[in-house]
């Protein structure tokens, strides 16, 4: 372990995918990790591997939230829960809504403002947060109310950095685009179906690639701060230009 000065983090979303490679890599470094999901059967295994201390808790729960935080000294936080849905504004519900601003932007609001407290207390911290290239651009076939609360917290990232201004306190966003996770299976409901639609022609990222992300800021030296990192394929661009045809008839 370098002589950053971090001993404990806490990591939401972790019993698969981006989460679980996250606490991987920080207990490697010997950081004391609390791991927060809602599979207690997944975060028990995780446990068992890594040594993480596990917290069967969903992020929208906010009393078990405050709970849990409550008496412990946390160093690093790491907001990496969320959902997605298919759809786009003109068919998606209430409960749809919802559950996608309870989860990516309300839950990542309020532990936060129940973390940072203590980094202040303590003038020393990192908050990490996990956002989507969908938080940056449009596109075709992307979720509107997703897209919206991934940029709600790439601007909260940024007004953090203001607010915390004075104290050795970093914030990170870390920005992927497209990486082989559940979270596609669960779109369509068939991980072997999203398999061959989204990875089996592509060379997407990896769960650990975010993983080496969020480690390289953590660990990187206290006077250095890696406010934003968009992880991309290499193979994969942002942008582009789609013309609608005329109707016949049209003006």
């Amino acid at each position: 372990m370098s002589n950053q000065p971090y001993r404990t983090a806490l990591v939401t979303g972790a019993s698969s995918g981006i989460g679980a490679q996250i606490v991987r890599r920080l207990a490697q470094e010997g950081i004391e990790v609390h791991a927060l999901a809602r599979d207690a059967a997944r975060l028990e295994q995780l446990s068992q591997e890594t040594g993480c201390v596990v917290h069967a808790v969903s992020v929208s729960d906010q009393a078990g939230i405050e709970a849990l935080v409550k008496g412990l000294e946390i160093d690093i936080l790491v907001n990496n829960a969320g959902q997605s849905r298919t759809g786009n504004i003109t068919n998606t519900t209430p409960e749809d809504i919802d559950a996608l601003v309870d989860v990516n932007l309300r839950a990542v609001l309020q532990l936060t403002r129940l973390v940072v407290a203590g980094m202040i207390e303590r003038d020393r911290g990192h908050i990490v947060n996990i956002t989507s290239i969908a938080g940056h651009y449009a596109f075709a076939g992307g979720n509107t109310v997703y897209h919206a609360t991934k940029a709600g917290v790439h601007s909260l990232s940024q007004q953090l950095r203001c607010d915390l201004f004075g104290h050795r306190i970093r914030v990170t966003e870390v920005s992927p685009a497209r990486c082989e996770t559940e979270v596609f299976g669960r779109l369509i409901g068939n991980m072997e179906e999203a398999r061959k639609r989204f990875f089996d022609e592509y060379e997407s990222l990896l769960p650990e690639d975010i993983a080496n992300s969020v480690a390289f800021a953590v660990m990187s030296p206290q006077r250095m701060n890696v406010s934003f990192m968009e992880v991309l394929p290499t193979m994969q661009v942002v942008g582009g230009l789609n013309f609608a045809k005329k109707t016949s008839g049209a003006a």
